[in-house]
């Protein structure tokens, strides 16, 4: 059966900025870019047009956790599909979730590298897995895992266009990470890589509303502005944490192990998010796990509540910015009974900074807004270019979150030996 192309203009569909991307077929396709920059939407609708292009060509879409690709990268694909007009031709099966190319059955897989048995093991029926993006890929900590994803495209065809990919899509937080070295250092990149970055710039769509936001952080946050708004590498100079590490963890065996967690709470609406950092706190060995975060804009009480209730920490002492009294007394009438408002006042917040600087501090890599907090959280620099010791007070709100969970331990505040017990619950433990 043969498929009619879909007749598209480039110029019209994806605007400017990516025509070099969307016809290069080197094995390695690389793009790191700011936010707003269309790379994940450009991704979806170019594979969308692949896999009704090519006959025998199956798609395999990662992420470092399975969860995730159901309000990303699947939702980024069944866009595009309606963006195309050719939804029909497709079938989208959200539990899985898995797509189908209705004509001749080819798939779009999606998976985690939380469990990579299950992607060496996967199979087609139609055609070859000849095709992997990953998505948000400066998640996966290690190129160990990834490449046991590469190992996995294997196979050929006589068809004389036919070719074997991965494309890579992430924002760059830190120079410091391995795709840098891997696939943009010329003198460590692997062969055969096509690599650029794009920014907000080329996306003739946003408004004007999301472009003042961006322009805005060239004044208020120029460090930041060169990941946000340039795509840039974010360099280790003027961090405020160079103290931490992301790192994979069993999160109950190590709240079994160390048998002391703790938690802490910041609050927005409109421009600013609302978040809980949870982390396990080893004060013998001067280590701080993190191992859960929420992040979330335009909560109410009741939806802050819910999340709680959720992650099972009605019971559990939760220390939260006392600049919402009212906030926190509606919590707790509605059953937060131990959440309790931070204590403020001068230095408070250097305190909490230094008493953070004595650590050893490990993140989760699932939790992605910690990660990029302690890669852009930098210190004032005053007009000479000197660093100040005063930090920059803006993406900051998983790290307040933090302090404020650690006041118990550097003001003195009674500890709670049953805190271990709600930690492994919020875990379904």
């Amino acid at each position: 059966m043969t498929i009619k192309e879909p007749r598209i203009s480039i110029k019209q569909q994806i605007g400017k900025g990516y025509n070099r991307f969307w016809n290069n077929k080197q094995f390695y396709r690389v793009v790191k870019g700011s936010r707003g920059s269309k790379k994940s939407k450009n991704t979806a609708l170019n594979y969308i047009h692949r896999i009704m292009k090519y006959s025998w060509a199956n798609l395999l879409v990662i992420r470092r956790y399975s969860n995730t690709n159901k309000q990303s990268t699947y939702t980024d694909l069944k866009w595009a599909a309606n963006k195309l007009k050719v939804a029909h031709l497709f079938k989208f099966n959200e539990s899985m979730p898995e797509i189908t190319y209705l004509p001749t059955g080819q798939k779009i897989l999606f998976r985690g590298l939380d469990d990579p048995l299950k992607i060496t093991s996967i199979s087609v029926d139609v055609g070859i897995l000849c095709w992997v993006w990953a998505e948000e890929a400066y998640q996966l900590e290690s190129p160990d895992a990834f490449d046991t994803v590469v190992e996995s495209i294997r196979g050929s065809h006589d068809d004389p266009e036919f070719f074997k990919q991965i494309t890579l899509t992430f924002n760059p937080w830190s120079e410091r990470h391995w795709l840098k070295r891997e696939f943009f250092d010329e003198e460590t990149r692997r062969n055969d890589v096509f690599a650029i970055t794009t920014t907000f710039r080329v996306n003739e769509w946003l408004d004007q509303v999301d472009r003042k936001r961006y322009e805005d952080l060239y004044r208020t946050n120029p460090r930041r502005a060169r990941i946000v708004c340039d795509g840039e590498w974010g360099v280790a100079e003027g961090l405020v944490f160079e103290n931490f590490e992301v790192k994979e963890f069993d999160p109950i065996e190590k709240i079994k192990q160390i048998q002391e967690t703790t938690h802490g709470m910041d609050y927005g609406f409109t421009n600013d998010p609302t978040t809980l950092a949870s982390s396990i706190i080893d004060l013998n060995n001067k280590e701080i796990w993190i191992y859960d975060e929420h992040y979330e804009k335009a909560m109410t009480t009741q939806d802050i509540y819910n999340m709680l209730a959720e992650k099972e920490l009605l019971k559990a002492s939760i220390t939260g910015d006392n600049a919402e009294p009212r906030l926190i007394k509606e919590l707790v009438s509605k059953g937060v009974r131990r959440l309790h408002g931070s204590v403020k006042g001068k230095d408070s917040i250097m305190h909490g900074i230094n008493f953070l600087q004595g650590f050893k501090i490990y993140i989760h890599p699932s939790c992605e807004h910690t990660i990029e907090e302690f890669n852009t959280y930098t210190f004032k620099q005053d007009k000479e270019g000197k660093w100040l010791n005063e930090p920059i007070d803006e993406n900051n709100h998983i790290i307040d979150a933090l302090r404020y969970s650690m006041e118990r331990y550097h003001l003195g505040k009674k500890k709670d030996t049953k805190e271990k017990y709600k930690a492994l619950q919020s875990l379904g433990l």
